[in-house]
C-alpha cells in the first residue's frame, strides 16, 4: 500500500469558475481525493478557466509543468483603469478610449517580448512580503519590471470601448499588465489552455496518469 496522500497520482484538469481562489480549488480536491494535491499556476478569484493539478506523488513532477505557455481570452475595457487591473478594484482613472487605428498600433507594440510592470495586486514578493497585501494596506511601492513574451495576440472584436483579445503567452506573463500597457483594466480573463492541455478537456473528477501527461510535453 502506498504512503498516505501519494495516490490517486496524476494531473487533473479543472475550469475554475470566477469567485473562488485557486487555493480555494486546490483544498476541495485535496478534500475529496484524500491525496497531497499542488498546481502548476493560479488564476485570480475574477478570472475563470484551466487549473491544472498535481494530485499525489504527481506534486514533485511540478517543475516539468510550471514554465508552460498559456493562452487567453480576455475583455479589456479601455475607458478606464483600476489599482488592481481587474474590476476588483477602485477606478483610478477614466479616460476615452482609443481609436480603433490607435489601439492597432498600442497592439503592434505589444507582440514579442515587453518589459511591463508586474501589477500592484500580485503575488511577487517585496522585500519578503506579498504585493497584494502591501496594497491592500494602502502602501505604495515601485513595483518591477519583468520581461513577458506575447507569442500570439489577436483582436476578436472592438466595440464601445471595450477590446477582445486571444493571446499566447510565456509564463510568468500578467494578462492585467498588458490590459494596464493598453491604459485600460481587464474586464473579464479566461484561460484556455496550458501547453498542450486545453480547458475543454477539463474534469475534476478525472486523473490523467503522469505517464499520459508527461508524454504530452514531448
Amino acid at each position: 500500500m502506498p504512503p498516505r496522500g501519494l495516490e490517486p497520482s496524476g494531473v487533473i484538469l479543472v475550469d475554475k469558475p470566477a469567485g473562488p481562489t485557486s487555493f480555494d480549488i486546490v483544498a476541495a480536491v485535496r478534500r475529496r481525493t484524500g491525496a497531497r494535491t499542488g498546481h502548476a499556476g493560479t488564476l485570480d478569484p475574477f478570472a475563470t478557466g484551466l487549473l491544472l493539478l498535481l494530485s499525489g506523488a504527481s506534486t514533485r513532477l511540478q517543475p516539468r509543468f510550471v514554465g508552460l505557455d498559456k493562452r487567453y481570452v480576455t475583455e479589456i475595457d479601455l475607458s478606464a483603469r483600476t489599482s488592481t487591473g481587474d474590476p476588483e478594484g477602485e477606478v483610478v482613472d477614466e479616460h476615452e478610449p482609443p481609436s480603433a487605428g490607435e489601439l492597432g498600433q498600442r497592439l503592434a507594440r505589444l507582440e514579442g517580448v515587453v518589459e511591463l510592470p508586474i501589477p500592484a495586486a500580485s503575488a511577487v514578493k517585496i522585500e519578503g512580503e506579498r504585493a497584494y497585501r502591501l496594497h491592500r494596506r494602502g502602501v505604495v511601492v515601485e513595483m518591477p519590471v519583468r520581461a513577458m513574451t506575447v507569442r500570439e495576440l489577436q483582436l476578436e472584436d472592438y466595440a464601445g470601448g471595450v477590446c477582445r483579445l486571444d493571446l499566447l503567452v510565456s509564463s510568468g506573463t500578467y494578462v492585467r499588465a498588458i490590459a494596464e500597457a493598453l491604459d485600460g483594466h481587464c474586464r473579464t480573463l479566461r484561460r484556455t489552455e496550458i501547453g498542450p492541455f486545453s480547458v475543454e478537456e477539463a474534469d475534476p473528477e478525472r486523473v490523467l496518469a503522469p505517464d499520459e501527461a508527461l508524454a504530452r510535453l514531448e
